[in-house]
């Protein structure tokens, strides 16, 4: 998966949510799916020199981060059900190894 002019459109919104400077510089952001392409995100936020934390296959493998796979958690999914019409909408918290991560950086 890259960024390409020949390949298809897929748009990401990001926001910056918070920016932590220990163990090392990396920023906390809200991202909004305008599109649902095959690791969206994590290409897009590889692309621009800002990769998911714990990434391994876009560059966000950071030593000083203890943890064993990328920092990106879907808290809101919605979609319209296919057969109903209906708007739905799950939530769900930060898992616990994420949120350990969150609190000790500064």
């Amino acid at each position: 998966m890259t960024v390409s002019a020949a390949g298809r459109m897929a748009v990401t919104h990001y926001e910056v949510e918070q920016q932590f400077e220990s163990p090392e510089p990396v920023t906390l952001v809200r991202c909004e799916l305008e599109t649902g392409r095959t690791h969206q995100i994590r290409v897009h936020l590889g692309a621009i020199g800002h990769p998911v934390v714990g990434d391994p296959i876009y560059g966000g493998t950071k030593k000083s981060f203890p943890v064993d796979r990328p920092f990106l958690h879907a808290q809101t999914l919605g979609f319209v059900h296919p057969v109903s019409g209906h708007n739905l909408q799950f939530t769900s918290p930060l898992p616990t190894e994420l949120q350990i991560v969150l609190e000790r950086l500064t």
